[in-house]
């Protein structure tokens, strides 16, 4: 797994090798077409040599090279002429001798002449994105077009000042501003808590299909997995370090389900790395968790307490578990 510096480089090379491939596979028709017609390449013969002569009559500049010039491009043009007869006469379009690119908007080059990314390298990146993410299935169901606010009630709820529609209408409202304003340095950071089937995951994915269509990386896992990777790689010598990196480096980190894992000094000692390197490079995070903010607090050290309190915007899910509404 990598960082999107590392795909954008991925990528570069396999469009280079796009190029390489279509620039063989022009030079295997070109040949072809010489076999079939071997006129053709008698015109291209020509039309190299008087190319060249063209060229140096403009670099040695010796007297006037009008008339000269004037006689080759003349001649220059009678062969394209003939070449273009001799192919359709032949049923080749002239498109044939030419490379074939993917994208004619970059040549198959990422770039287009303007500097800009082309579309055809956004789409690989967000292609690239989605399939590192773990969700790209469940993201065709799960973003805000099929978020449906209906499903809660508006029923008060003992203890809390407004309904669970009320409620979610204003975690939603967090939810599409964190999107929105996701590229500017506002250090924001999401914490979902509550009992399970009140919407936490069906908002990370939300959150995560509208940042994976930005060609951000996104990174989704559970904290139950989450630090099996991490006691593979620190006790086990397991080899996947690069999953281990992209903790850090992806645009956002996504921690399923926290309170799951079996919580212990090396636990508690990773998970406070990630919050707090993450922090350190403003990097985002969403945490989703079933714990209640007493829970967290008795489970984990106080630095993480801290940072989760100071630097996450807290946003609490209650109502009826909508596992059970037809």
């Amino acid at each position: 797994m990598k960082n999107n510096k590392s795909f954008i480089n991925d990528i570069l090379r396999d469009l280079e090798r796009r190029r390489d491939k279509a620039k063989r596979e022009k030079e295997q028709r070109i040949e072809e077409i010489y076999s079939k017609i071997p006129r053709i390449a008698e015109i291209d013969s020509e039309i190299t040599r008087i190319s060249i002569n063209i060229s140096r009559s403009i670099l040695n500049q010796a007297g006037d090279p009008t008339k000269a010039l004037s006689e080759l491009k003349s001649r220059l043009e009678v062969l394209k002429q003939e070449k273009a007869f001799l192919l359709t006469e032949n049923n080749v379009p002239v498109q044939y001798l030419e490379e074939q690119y993917q994208c004619a908007q970059c040549q198959d080059r990422g770039f287009l002449t303007t500097g800009e990314k082309c579309s055809c390298l956004k789409q690989q990146l967000i292609n690239r994105a989605y399939s590192m993410s773990n969700l790209t299935n469940v993201l065709s169901k799960e973003n805000f077009q099929s978020f449906n606010i209906n499903l809660f009630s508006n029923e008060s709820v003992a203890g809390q000042d407004l309904s669970p529609r009320e409620n979610m209408l204003q975690v939603l409202n967090v939810c599409e501003g964190f999107v929105f304003n996701f590229e500017k340095n506002n250090e924001e950071n999401l914490l979902f808590y509550g009992p399970t089937g009140l919407g936490k995951t069906f908002l990370t994915n939300c959150i995560a299909k509208a940042l994976l269509d930005k060609g951000k990386i996104v990174v989704y896992q559970t904290a139950f997995k989450i630090f099996e990777v991490l006691e593979g790689i620190r006790f086990h010598n397991a080899q996947d370090k690069s999953s281990y990196q992209l903790l850090f480096d992806a645009d956002l980190l996504i921690i399923d389900d926290l309170g799951t894992e079996i919580t212990n000094t090396f636990t508690n000692s990773e998970l406070f790395n990630i919050i707090n390197s993450r922090l350190l490079a403003n990097k985002k995070t969403i945490i989703s968790t079933n714990l209640t903010l007493k829970d967290i607090m008795t489970s984990y050290d106080d630095r993480i307490f801290s940072r989760l309190f100071s630097k996450y915007t807290l946003l609490k899910f209650y109502g009826n578990d909508l596992r059970w509404q037809t």
